[in-house]
């Protein structure tokens, strides 16, 4: 009897075994795929430029991608979760995700706004600075206490933010012009930034816990957020659109941009319930490579020394945060 109990919980080790791993390569795929996606935005909005300017209405995009991942998510419950739809749901269960959709709300327009106080440099650079707010309000709000090296780990990988933004790529074509373009920030500027790295963190830490808090699937949770994010973001493309048309402007690119926006979008929800926003963090930070491999293939860039940098506090990062104990 001995034998077949030892032999049986052997078969099942083996049989749980594949299982892990296949678990673990799903995981690593969809970071890979995000960190992908993450790096090719900025790319993509490069190649749907028309004279140098963003042909189309930045709220419809918006707009569009919401609504994908509302429709992306009604399918998902559809096929995996069902049973769900005849359970009776309260009005709680969805309320919370009005705040949450209202904070991502506001963040996409205060970048937008950001810019007219600003240049496009000194926002990138600054915007780093939302890596250490969103540690500082996950480690609050999910009481989760960070060590020192990891705190030195998230400081690393602002810095790898920081170095890359400032200089990691360059255009050998137009360093002239580019040498002559002017930094600048106002008083506003700095207080819209610092707003928005504050909203930033809060909105990723705050839909996290409401994610993990809740017993509810997650591609439910997907339908109530990404409904009152669709209602949201009308109101805000109504109020600025000033009669333009909806699609004015789109192409096969914007609609590359909305689709793997609203894939990342659920990528990242799977991330925050099932990981940490700390995770996101790195998955963004790692996005740097791709987007450097992209902009050199598609616009002639080169590499700066600034890149290499960037590249290397990113791996010290990832070891002081996952490596050491």
């Amino acid at each position: 009897m001995g034998i077949i109990i030892a032999n049986g919980s052997a078969a099942g080790s083996l049989l749980s075994s594949p299982t892990r791993g296949l678990k673990r390569v799903l995981w690593a795929l969809m970071l890979v795929i995000s960190v992908a996606i993450y790096g090719s935005h900025a790319p993509l909005l490069t190649l749907c430029k028309v004279d140098g300017k963003i042909p189309f209405s930045a709220s419809s995009v918006v707009v569009l991608t919401e609504l994908t991942k509302l429709v992306l998510s009604f399918i998902s419950l559809l096929i995996w979760d069902r049973r769900q739809l005849g359970v009776s749901l309260s009005w709680h269960h969805a309320a919370p995700f009005a705040l949450s959709a209202l904070l991502y709300a506001a963040n996409n327009n205060l970048v937008v706004h950001m810019q007219l106080f600003m240049d496009p440099s000194t926002y990138q650079v600054l915007s780093n600075l939302k890596i250490g707010s969103t540690a500082l309000l996950y480690s609050m709000f999910l009481h989760q206490r960070l060590s020192l090296h990891k705190w030195l780990a998230l400081f690393l990988l602002t810095a790898a933010g920081v170095s890359y933004t400032y200089g990691g790529l360059q255009d050998l074509q137009h360093s002239s012009s580019s040498s002559e373009m002017q930094l600048h920030v106002t008083l506003i500027g700095l207080l819209l930034i610092s707003v928005y790295c504050l909203i930033s963190g809060l909105s990723a830490v705050y839909t996290e816990v409401i994610l993990k808090t809740q017993d509810l699937p997650l591609t439910l949770q997907n339908l109530f957020l990404y409904f009152f994010g669709v209602l949201l973001n009308l109101i805000v493309h109504l109020l600025s659109s000033n009669g333009a048309g909806f699609l004015d402007g789109f192409s096969f690119w914007v609609v590359v941009i909305v689709v793997s926006q609203a894939l990342n979008g659920l990528i990242m929800s799977v991330v925050m319930k099932h990981s940490s926003n700390i995770t996101r963090l790195f998955v963004i930070s790692c996005s740097m490579v791709v987007n450097a491999l992209l902009s050199i293939l598609l616009f002639s860039l080169q590499l700066t020394a600034s890149f290499f940098l960037a590249v290397l506090l990113i791996g010290l990062a990832v070891h002081l945060y996952y490596g050491v104990k």
